[in-house]
């Protein structure tokens, strides 16, 4: 697995497009409404190594999006397997948001991972102007997580992503998400488009967390220790708990809190929503003063 550091950085009426915004360079994938009913009810019906598969010869400036969870190992490993099928293809690169907050455990099995797989590319973000746990908190401030969760997702996590998309062109994004992890992920889609029009491809939305725990073993792919340890999903250490018997998938993450995600996968933080409002607000303001001076 090869490794690119990086520190820095619409909707239509009759369906959607793909990208991280709406700049011209960034490419874009029409889907309409119609369309993406059909897909996912033809995929529901493929295993996923299929849907990979198709998403392989379908989607230009696909990426896989990890934080090498078990259901991303298994997504990577199918990949190796169809690049081994499909040699002369182009490879799909990972990318994976170091929030300066993993675990040394997740931090070990990124470096397996790399030498399991030397033919994927790995980029890494972090938060913005920040290299180091010491530098974030000099910036932000001891325990964002907590004096405000908000902004911590945002700057630790959203923006990270947003750059990444923006950075890399990407039209379209594979997530480890599945129904069987409980909480907002129990209706999910094989196929989504968010907000922003990114498509967010999830080839393992039905598989259980047995079936991908089977995988595992099968395969031998190597995985996060922490699992053995009643870590079914693992964030960053200072919000993710062991699980106990009977408990969703994604207990353990933000323990105590009503909150499953952290902003990357569900709509606009209050944070990101304040950040959106006021680039609107700018461009309503730019737009009256360049209106005034237009001679009628």
């Amino acid at each position: 697995m090869g490794i690119h550091m990086e520190s820095s950085i619409s909707n239509l009426e009759s369906g959607y497009a793909s990208g991280a915004s709406s700049s011209d360079s960034l490419p874009s994938i029409v889907i309409t409404k119609q369309h993406l009913k059909f897909l996912n009810a033809t995929l529901n019906n493929l295993a996923p190594i299929d849907v990979l598969r198709w998403c392989k010869i379908t989607f230009p400036n696909l990426y896989q999006t990890t934080a090498f969870g078990i259901s991303g190992l298994v997504t990577l490993d199918m990949l190796s397997k169809i690049q081994t099928e499909m040699p002369e293809a182009p490879t799909i690169d990972a990318i994976f948001l170091d929030t300066l907050y993993h675990f040394k455990e997740t931090h070990d099995l990124v470096e397996k991972t790399k030498q399991r797989y030397p033919n994927v590319h790995l980029h890494i973000y972090k938060p913005e102007g920040v290299e180091t746990t010491a530098e974030f908190e000099t910036k932000h401030g001891q325990e964002l997580w907590k004096t405000n969760d908000q902004l911590y997702d945002w700057v630790a996590k959203v923006e990270p992503a947003q750059r990444a998309y923006s950075d890399l062109s990407v039209a379209a994004v594979l997530t480890g998400r599945r129904r069987s992890q409980g909480a907002k992920r129990n209706s999910l889609e094989i196929i989504e488009i968010d907000e922003a029009g990114l498509i967010k491809i999830n080839p393992l939305a039905s598989w259980s967390f047995k079936q991908v725990k089977d995988y595992i073993t099968e395969n031998s792919v190597p995985y996060n220790e922490l699992l053995d340890r009643g870590y079914k999903s693992v964030g960053d250490w200072h919000s993710t708990e062991p699980v106990k018997e009977g408990e969703d998938e994604r207990a353990g993450r933000w323990k105590g809190q009503a909150k499953t995600e952290c902003g990357i996968h569900n709509k606009r933080s209050k944070y990101a929503q304040f950040l959106f409002e006021l680039e609107q607000k700018s461009q309503q303001e730019e737009l009256a003063a360049a209106l005034n001076t237009v001679e009628i």
